[in-house]
């Protein structure tokens, strides 16, 4: 077990919780973190406690070279997510050039063992397709501009790999749980719980968060090198998603079909109500068109490669969420 890890995005969804599952491991954890993040409240003190944080930035190839000194192991989990047109320029410097700089200062640093915390969307889409970690990426109106931003990051990793890098890349779908519900996919939690009429007819895949951080650790400790794995509970209809969420909370569930046509007005009115309002919309142009799209994603390789790891029903992580989103709002 290595004793001398760091992890950048601790603050993050899926940092915070990789965090609590390494510590919780008996990991000693240095974590990187902006001066201004605050640490995520839906993580008990107790772990943060236990972590060594140190000020810096992705961006800033001093603050790294400080925070990955005698470091041996590295997880990579900074990133922007977003699909808000003016959040486009920082997303991809932060997810290219921030991931070209820890690639670098790793090889610099001989870093032993180097997990990057990619996206389902680095694959790229299709309007309707199976994907499995053979996909080769292809440029169509389909992929996001954070998808493209991923996609680019994982260049910058095939690119140390083939300096000599040891590195291993893990792909999540959408990740649900108990987070901010004013951030990241955290807001479909909170947008059903003020109540959603409309449901899209798309299918897409969906992973539990501490799934994601479970895998992400244990593919840490295995031997395999130079792959990726997709992270991937199940596939699901959008609409099977909504109602399970909105039945945990109490909620109606979302009872109209909402048609392609209809979600190119509701995007618009959104972007139109984000200009008064200045809050980021949850819909937008890329987003609408990710709900139509059916896209299933193919887990199987990384249950082979971690033999007993099992992922959590989606069922089960939306009750526990919705559990943990109302008891913090009674």
């Amino acid at each position: 077990m290595s004793t001398k890890l760091l992890i950048t995005g601790g603050t993050g969804f899926i940092g915070s919780y990789i965090i609590k599952e390494l510590v919780e491991k008996g990991y000693s954890v240095r974590a990187l973190r902006r001066s201004t993040s605050k640490l995520p409240f839906y993580i008990p003190s107790e772990i943060f406690n236990k972590v060594e944080w140190v000020d810096g930035d992705v961006l800033d190839i001093i603050s790294l070279e400080e925070a990955m000194n005698g470091i041996d192991t590295v997880i990579h989990s900074a990133a922007i997510i977003s699909f808000f047109q003016k959040d486009k320029k920082e997303m991809y410097k932060v997810n290219i050039e921030g991931t070209t700089n820890v690639v670098n200062i790793a090889l610099q640093n001989n870093i032993k063992r180097f997990v990057h915390i990619s996206s389902v969307a680095a694959l790229g889409r299709t309007k309707n397709s199976h994907v499995d970690e053979e996909k080769k990426w292809e440029e169509n109106k389909f992929n996001t501009h954070y998808a493209i931003s991923k996609y680019r990051s994982e260049i910058e990793v095939w690119r140390g790999i083939a300096e000599g890098l040891n590195a291993v890349i893990v792909n999540p779908s959408t990740v649900i749980g108990y987070g901010d519900w004013n951030t990241s996919s955290c807001r479909i939690f909170k947008t059903v719980y003020d109540g959603l009429p409309w449901y899209p007819i798309g299918v897409n895949g969906f992973v539990y968060v501490e799934d994601v951080a479970r895998a992400t650790v244990q593919m840490l400790e295995n031997n395999v090198t130079e792959q990726r794995f997709i992270i991937n509970g199940d596939n699901w209809p959008f609409r099977q998603l909504l109602n399970s969420i909105a039945h945990n909370f109490g909620k109606k569930q979302p009872s109209r079909k909402a048609s392609p046509f209809m979600g190119e007005i509701a995007w618009r009115l959104e972007r139109l109500k984000s200009f008064f309002t200045g809050k980021k919309p949850l819909l937008t142009k890329e987003t609408a068109a990710v709900s139509y799209s059916k896209t299933y994603f193919d887990n199987k390789k990384l249950l082979a490669a971690l033999p007993g790891f099992s992922f959590t029903t989606l069922e089960d992580g939306i009750q526990k969420s919705c559990k943990r989103y109302l008891d913090a709002i009674n």
